[in-house]
């Protein structure tokens, strides 16, 4: 694949770690992709970094913008600084602030603007309007899902014998991707995208529960806090995803927790959507060679004391 061949010497090739843990506590064999430990903490440098090597000399020298929920503005200000090109990104007021601060510190310049991903992007489509610079979308892009389809080729090739992939969905760029590398190399395999009940666009749209596209979200897994599917990543899901399912908020708490507290990993809210996703069904389905994308690690530490809270819900008890 062109695209694994480009990031070779830029992106890290994460482990494909197995859980004793996890695999007693589903009943089959997992094996969990620590996206978390990538560079930039998160798979979405693989994304950028190939969108960025393919631009032309003409659209580099305009400088590069984006908006981001937090993981890909931090792929892009790497990308952009390696190639020597001037980076802006726009991500929402509350993005947390070790994003921001990874993200400067890369060397971008950072605007905090709007609720959610949609309010930054439209402030970031206005600005790219006025200033010329080239627009660098987060998931709706085929080079993006590219690099990003590069997490599944190195899965089948740590574990040829994977059946089922659980892969957490915000825009959909990284399940497209996968999903469509994963089919090409083993037609087989079982893809199942994993959302956030708080924020389910492309759930709503596949089975028609509900709006497509969301008038508010908020959820503990902010990266994938997307209030529209992309259009180009929603085409490829339908083709190339097998099912999609939502998880909720006390079930990507309890995820955290376990990887903190039993694989000693630090996942963030999106990261551990997949592994919860796999938890809610593992008793669906025979037993399996489960993987699981733990697409980032960029928690703002200072969430703990709510990650606990969310993943212990108050029982109700009847007297």
């Amino acid at each position: 694949m062109d695209a694994q061949e480009q990031l070779q010497e830029v992106v890290h090739r994460t482990p494909l770690q197995t859980s004793k843990t996890f695999d007693e506590r589903t009943g089959h064999h997992v094996y969990l992709k620590m996206e978390n430990q990538q560079k930039t903490g998160a798979f979405k440098v693989r994304g950028a970094s190939y969108k960025v090597a393919c631009l032309t000399e003409e659209e580099a020298a305009c400088g590069v913008i984006a908006a981001s929920a937090g993981n890909h503005a931090q792929g892009v200000a790497v990308a952009a600084a390696k190639r020597g090109i001037t980076a802006k990104i726009f991500m929402p007021e509350g993005t947390p602030q070790a994003k921001v601060e990874a993200t400067e510190g890369y060397g971008a310049s950072v605007v905090l603007t709007g609720e959610s991903f949609q309010e930054a992007y439209q402030a970031a489509r206005v600005e790219q309007e006025r200033s010329g610079a080239t627009f660098l979308h987060p998931f709706d892009d085929y080079e993006v899902m590219a690099g990003q389809a590069t997490v599944a080729v190195e899965m089948l090739q740590q574990q040829p014998d994977l059946e089922r992939l659980f892969v957490p969905i915000g825009g959909g760029g990284l399940i497209s991707g996968v999903a469509f590398a994963a089919k090409q190399l083993k037609p087989d395999i079982t893809v199942i995208g994993v959302q956030s009940a708080k924020a389910p666009s492309t759930y709503n749209a596949l089975y028609k529960k509900g709006p497509e596209k969301l008038t508010s979200v908020s959820t503990i897994a902010d990266g994938i806090a997307v209030k529209e599917h992309g259009r180009l990543t929603y085409t490829c899901i339908q083709k190339y995803v097998d099912q999609v399912i939502t998880v909720e908020e006390h079930e990507i708490a309890q995820a955290m927790l376990l990887l903190l507290e039993r694989e000693k990993t630090l996942v963030e809210g999106a990261g551990a959507t997949a592994l919860a996703g796999l938890l809610q069904t593992c008793h669906t389905f025979e037993q399996q060679q489960c993987g699981v994308v733990l697409s980032g690690g960029n928690m703002d530490l200072s969430r703990l004391p709510l990650v606990r809270k969310l993943a212990n819900p108050k029982k109700v008890v009847i007297a």
